[in-house]
């Protein structure tokens, strides 16, 4: 199966490049151009297996949202000119992400479920059950890790190491509480339910701006709406649409991204039963059919698509 799972362009007046877990960027002065590679990544382990038309769902959820919630904060988006590419201004980004949750899930449910009862500085009550939701949204950031995992830090943590300042910090729980509740409903419309998302922001010019990906599958967790109710009365799992499969599926094969564990084979059915979780999402997300890109040249047209932005 065809993917996209690097690049390795040279452009002219190219002043940097970065490789993350999944997207290839590539910095000219005040401008970037972030390509959205098929890799895939959990635990914060990059998997061995690209996954076909991941990038560009990826790419293409996080321009609609963030042309959906621009009136709520400023963002980093200029164009997308290719289904892999967004070019947008360059941020100073906040070394902390902003984790928001509606509902007891992932790793806020591992937690809960060992024991804690206190989740970066916010108490949770007892007696609360897998994907129950929350009296109300609770924000648990985490450090921003380059390498190896992310780990959950308080408000308190974040303002007394300084690295974020509290007027600025202020405005981030602003932020991430606007934009989760118009996510909520956006996700609704759809009928789906906005479980838990992550939201990334840095500064230009002395002015906040979201920045990266905004509701996708990667940085997002749906469950269906229609039978929720009767699911968690039931005791039953939640039908969802997020990467937690992914890790499911990891898990079961005694995988968690921890020292001495094997990353399990990634079959050639596995991947196309992942790529097509991907488009699935894609379609319920955004209501919209999903049109597959040509991957045939697909390096060519992306070094073209951004050539053509910048000039």
């Amino acid at each position: 199966m065809q993917a996209l799972k690097e690049t390795t362009f040279r452009f002219p007046n190219q002043t940097d490049f970065y490789s993350g877990k999944v997207r290839d960027i590539y910095f000219f002065g005040d401008k970037m151009a972030m390509i959205a590679s098929d890799r895939i990544s959990a635990f914060d382990v990059i998997l061995p297996e690209a996954i076909p038309y991941k990038g560009q769902v990826l790419n293409q959820i996080a321009a609609k949202n963030l042309l959906a919630t621009k009136d709520i904060c400023p963002n980093w988006l200029l164009s997308t000119p290719d289904p892999n590419v967004t070019i947008g201004l360059q941020c100073q980004a906040f070394p902390v992400e902003m984790v928001i949750r509606g509902y007891l899930a992932g790793h806020a449910w591992r937690e809960y479920q060992s024991g804690k009862r206190n989740l970066c500085g916010v108490e949770l009550p007892e007696g609360l059950k897998e994907n129950d939701r929350l009296p109300n949204p609770i924000i648990t950031p985490t450090t921003k890790a380059h390498e190896g995992h992310d780990e959950d830090i308080s408000k308190e943590e974040i303002l007394s190491q300084h690295l974020v300042s509290k007027e600025d910090y202020e405005l981030l729980e602003k932020y991430t509480f606007e934009l989760f509740a118009r996510g909520t409903e956006l996700a609704l419309d759809k009928g789906l339910i906005l479980v838990d998302t992550k939201y990334e922001f840095g500064k230009r010019d002395g002015i906040i701006h979201l920045i990266d990906e905004i509701h996708t599958p990667d940085s997002s967790r749906y469950f269906y709406e229609e039978g929720y109710e009767e699911r968690q009365m039931k005791g039953e799992k939640q039908k969802q649409l997020s990467k937690e499969f992914v890790r499911q599926w990891l898990i079961d094969n005694s995988f968690q991204g921890k020292e001495g564990q094997k990353i399990p084979q990634m079959t050639e059915s596995v991947v196309k039963l992942i790529s097509d979780r991907y488009l699935e999402l894609y379609e319920k997300v955004t209501g919209e059919p999903f049109v597959k890109q040509d991957y045939e040249d697909i390096e060519i047209r992306i070094r073209e698509s951004i050539i053509n932005s910048l000039n």
